[in-house]
């Protein structure tokens, strides 16, 4: 069960999805009949992706999905979720609180660039904010050497990795992998790509050649998650 005993809490948040979500217009309302498996349980699955403990920074963070989802699942996770628009926080941080996530999730209103040098963590994850090259730019420099970018991607995952291998080399990103997750709850299980970047001066991913795709599993302790296939 990806939720666990937190299942009565992830299907409050649905509701309000449902709900205020819809009036403060972060889902649309054709999606409410789906929201359930293309959004909240679609976002927990991504949980396999890190380690016991770990700590990140969910960007783009809209309706809370991923990172509210992510918390739901992961009671020892640590999230932040970053959101620019003060609408949008100010119905982030009344979910955490309705939640009861208040220790353990933080809203930040910011844009990802904007908190450069101030804000870092061992992972951050995005899910539909922008193309691979253009999300790698704003959240690369949010992470820890040897951190991971977890972003959720469509089925041209592996395509869009591949247009934009050079860039992410220039970024410092030194392996690239597209992950599964849920293939075990869900119809369509989720694909993301996974970008770790290394120490300053690293051989960048254009150059290493590492492309690799796995299915995820839940990682050890350290900074970054470690795969199994």
């Amino acid at each position: 069960m990806v939720f666990g005993d937190r299942l009565p809490a992830a299907e409050r948040f649905v509701a309000i999805l449902a709900d205020t979500g819809v009036s403060h217009g972060l889902i649309g309302p054709r999606e409410v009949p789906r929201l359930w498996e293309r959004h909240v349980l679609n976002c927990g699955v991504l949980e396999d992706a890190f380690p016991d403990g770990a700590r990140l920074v969910d960007v783009g963070s809209g309706a809370g999905l991923p990172g509210v989802a992510l918390a739901l699942a992961r009671p020892d996770l640590t999230v932040t979720l970053v959101e620019p628009m003060l609408r949008r926080t100010a119905w982030l941080s009344t979910v955490v609180e309705e939640l009861g996530l208040d220790e353990q999730v933080t809203v930040r209103r910011s844009r990802a660039e904007q908190v450069h040098g101030e804000l870092i963590a061992p992972f951050v994850t995005a899910r539909a904010v922008a193309r691979l090259d253009t999300l790698a730019g704003w959240c690369v420099p949010l992470l820890e050497p040897g951190g991971v970018l977890v972003a959720m991607k469509g089925r041209s995952a592996h395509e869009e990795l591949a247009d934009c291998r050079r860039v992410l080399g220039k970024l410092g990103v030194v392996e690239a992998t597209v992950s599964l997750h849920g293939d075990e709850v869900l119809e369509e299980p989720v694909l993301s790509v996974d970008l770790r970047v290394g120490e300053p001066g690293a051989v960048g991913v254009d150059r290493a050649g590492r492309d690799r795709s796995r299915r995820r599993g839940r990682g050890g302790s350290g900074g970054s998650a470690r795969v199994s296939r």
